[in-house]
């Protein structure tokens, strides 16, 4: 496979990484703002920003995560980060609150744990 197909899926992987960390942070500081400060609820905890941010999740992993199993043909990120997202839609089921937050936690998390077994599972792409 061409090397720029490589730095390809690799920037993806990288951008799914990075997307899942910037989840967490809004999860996070989300909590920490809205509970102890009780500011920008409306716009911290929009469903919207949820929404979307699923769904630039969604294309990242199937792009990146999907063209990455098609060439190695390792179940583990693919199963990891599918996981991952099924969390994070599980946390657009249910009401704000802590459980929200647990559900969106756990699925970046495992979302980005999936992206860094993909990009581990590239390193022996030498043909």
């Amino acid at each position: 496979m061409p090397v720029n197909n490589i730095s390809i899926r690799r920037r993806l992987d990288r951008a799914g990484i990075w997307l899942s960390s910037l989840c967490l942070l809004h999860c996070l500081a989300t909590i920490l703002i809205v509970s102890v400060l009780g500011l920008g609820g409306q716009l911290l905890l929009a469903p919207e920003i949820h929404r979307y941010g699923l769904a630039l999740a969604l294309i990242i992993a199937a792009v990146a995560i999907g063209w990455g199993a098609l060439r190695h043909r390792r179940p583990a990120p693919f199963v990891t980060a599918m996981m991952g997202l099924t969390f994070m839609g599980g946390g657009l089921a249910v009401p704000h609150g802590w459980h929200e937050a647990a559900l969106t936690i756990i699925g970046v998390a495992l979302v980005s744990i999936g992206h860094l077994l993909n990009m581990r599972s590239h390193l022996p792409d030498t043909h």
